[in-house]
């Protein structure tokens, strides 16, 4: 099931199936490491939901929700 990374559960493990961002945050967005193909977890959240932290490739980042709904993820 392919949903946006702002949807995934905490401690939900998925893959990335594409950014759809453009543009400056686009570039951000892939220069982090997020790309089709990575795979991620979904580590925690803020009291307000917002941001959401993602643990990939042995790091752990911190992405806005509207940075998330920009990438869409194959649940696992």
């Amino acid at each position: 099931m392919v949903v946006s990374l702002r949807r995934l559960a905490v401690n939900q493990k998925g893959c990335i199936h594409a950014v759809t961002a453009s543009g400056e945050m686009g570039r951000r967005i892939r220069d982090m490491g997020l790309v089709p193909g990575a795979s991620l977890m979904v580590v925690g959240r803020a009291p307000l939901q917002d941001p959401v932290a993602v643990r990939m490739k042995g790091f752990t980042l911190s992405l806005r929700n509207n940075e998330a709904d920009c990438i869409t993820v194959e649940a696992l």
